[in-house]
């Protein structure tokens, strides 16, 4: 059998042997939880489920597949996160598809979603939608599952990033419903949507570099770096919010760990009233809430 590429890491027979030189290797080399990582590790390669490797645990490796968790070991060893590998991620219980130009989705921006979702109730109605910095356009085609009548557009500076967000659209069902568009924020946008929702680079340009290797490496530096302080994407956008939302709209912006108060401020300063900070499950301040001026729940 052909020898594996990781130095050190012997062809193993079963996918049995395979999950245990897979976390060998990882532990190795300082990974936290190689057990776990390497079932999830083996079954992206072999494009099996966890639950499918467990049940299989003595079947023979062929060659090929040998060759693709060698080669999967080996770009996760520098680091390189599982779904950039597979070139996928799940959000909202959706699965998309990733790109060079895209950010790679977080559990945590789902705190955007979930404070539109809390704030809007009527499940049924035609709503539209706004999305800056759409990138896999992850936030919106969430809010589309969640509404079924309701469109929106996702804008984005990268055109690598559209043309994944349209294909994540096709792919997922709500091609019709949503549109995606190469553009600098807001910046000539026109009408009126039920909810703007944005998850910016807020990463201050001096912080990029002590980033994780995961993060730093891999994600596009245009959707991490907000400028010296980490707020530039926010200055741009806050001015244009007020003239594009519906009067019962709602804005929500996903932020970084203590940015809650400077981006409420910008927010404000732009024209519209804070409403909330949500937390993240973990109970750290994730997304800034605003609303029009005057508007009221009677």
């Amino acid at each position: 059998m052909t020898r594996w590429r990781d130095p050190g890491v012997t062809p193993p027979e079963t996918l049995g042997s395979t999950l245990g030189a897979v976390a060998a290797a990882l532990g190795r080399a300082g990974f936290d939880e190689p057990r776990r990582r390497a079932r999830r590790l083996v079954a992206a390669a072999l494009c099996l489920s966890n639950a499918e490797v467990f049940a299989h645990l003595d079947r023979m490796v062929t060659e090929d597949d040998a060759e693709r968790v060698a080669e999967t070991l080996r770009r996760a060893l520098a680091h390189e996160p599982l779904s950039r590998i597979a070139g996928v991620r799940e959000f909202w219980g959706l699965e998309f598809t990733l790109s060079a130009g895209t950010l790679d989705p977080r559990p945590d921006s789902e705190t955007v979603v979930e404070a539109v979702v809390a704030r809007l109730p009527e499940r049924d109605r035609a709503y539209r939608f706004l999305d800056l910095g759409t990138g896999s356009g992850c936030l919106l085609l969430a809010l589309l599952s969640v509404f079924p009548q309701a469109g929106g557009l996702g804008v984005d500076l990268a055109l690598d990033a559209v043309a994944t967000a349209r294909g994540n659209a096709e792919r997922l069902g709500f091609g019709g419903r949503a549109r995606f568009a190469v553009g600098d924020w807001a910046r000539a946008l026109s009408g009126r949507f039920a909810a703007i929702v944005a998850n910016p680079p807020y990463i201050a340009s001096g912080d990029i570099a002590s980033l994780p290797a995961e993060v730093r490496d891999f994600d596009p530096r245009l959707a991490l770096d907000g400028g010296i302080d980490g707020l530039d994407a926010y200055r741009a956008i806050a001015a244009d919010l007020p003239a594009l939302l519906a009067p019962d709209g709602i804005v929500a912006c996903e932020i970084a760990q203590g940015q809650e108060f400077a981006v409420a401020g910008i927010i404000a300063r732009g024209g519209l009233v804070i409403e909330e900070t949500a937390a993240d499950l973990a109970g750290t301040a994730r997304c800034v809430v605003a609303r029009p001026p005057g508007w009221g729940p009677g």
